[in-house]
């Protein structure tokens, strides 16, 4: 979907070592649940979000390996997430003034 949308506004088709560079600091969050989760939370910390929306897919998956990445996202990402921020905010020293 990237490059179609590119091609309208004239960008370059996404070449591998874009992807791969997005993927490890960029924009992408693709990996094992607990990879996308800590990326997740750590995203959600830096920028103090309470609400993270995500595409699933920008590219051409079928259909049963989009229902396979909503069902990952729902049932392990989502809780991951929620698990990785708890342990941040009770690490983090109570300031008593």
């Amino acid at each position: 979907m990237r490059d179609r949308i590119g091609a309208e506004r004239g960008w370059p088709p996404m070449q591998r070592a874009e992807f791969d560079r997005e993927a490890a600091v960029g924009l992408l969050y693709v990996g094992s649940p607990e990879t996308v989760a800590r990326r997740i939370a750590s995203t959600a910390r830096i920028l103090g979000l309470s609400r993270f929306d995500m595409k699933y897919s920008a590219g051409a998956l079928s259909h049963e390996k989009l229902m396979r990445c909503i069902r990952l996202y729902g049932s392990q990402v989502i809780p991951l997430v929620r698990e990785f921020l708890k342990e941040e905010a009770s690490a983090v020293p109570e300031v008593r003034t």
